[in-house]
């Protein structure tokens, strides 16, 4: 790896078509510019990473939609459907 020390304006070239101009330097980050032609893909990492998993989980086995109703109602603390409707139902008089 090729650690530079740059200060805003000065700039970093890549090959013969790739510009790296330092924008400005913060405290905390450094913005910076990058020119390169329209097919290289320029990407930041962390956004990349938060694609590619949200993309393997949508490509995971959907589970049925009783379970997913019946996660959702244990992590909202709901009771199961037929357990609030034996709830609500008054008790029947024995005969």
């Amino acid at each position: 790896m090729l650690v530079l020390t740059r200060k805003p304006g000065e700039r970093v070239l890549i090959g013969d078509d790739i510009v790296v101009t330092i924008i400005e330097s913060r405290g905390d980050g450094v913005r910076i510019g990058i020119d390169a032609p329209r097919g290289v893909r320029i990407h930041r990492e962390e956004v990349l990473k938060a694609v590619t998993e949200a993309n393997r989980a949508a490509s995971r086995p959907q589970e049925r939609a009783e379970d997913a109703e019946a996660r959702l109602r244990a992590a909202l603390g709901l009771p199961e459907p037929a357990a609030a409707a034996r709830a609500e139902s008054p008790a029947q008089p024995e005969s």
